[in-house]
């Protein structure tokens, strides 16, 4: 399956557009990650914890969008947005969007 921001491919023509197509995770932060974060926080440098969370969360929404694309009978998605969002404390929100399309190569 190819997956793409833009909304075309090239070296390919979209021959059918079957929908838009979506995948959404919640995860949360542990109190652990937040007290090694916040000292990583005060010390300067990365918070590996919360970059794991959050790589960890977007995998898991393009796996879900990319598994409706396919039971769409789709081989591609195109125009795909990411969108983060924190909700209450400690809870982060990620969300895959795009439209699954058929494309054949030209």
């Amino acid at each position: 399956m190819i997956i793409s921001t833009t909304n075309s491919l090239e070296g390919h023509k979209v021959t059918q557009y079957l929908g838009i197509v979506s995948g959404e995770t919640i995860i949360g932060a542990n109190v652990f990650k937040d007290f090694f974060a916040s000292i990583t926080d005060i010390v300067g440098g990365r918070s590996g914890s919360y970059e794991r969370v959050l790589r960890e969360a977007k995998a898991t929404a393009m796996m879900e969008m990319e598994m409706q694309a396919r039971s769409f009978g789709a081989n591609a998605i195109i125009g795909i947005d990411l969108d983060y969002e924190t909700i209450r404390d400690g809870m982060l929100m990620v969300t895959a969007s795009g439209t699954a399309v058929k494309i054949e190569k030209l």
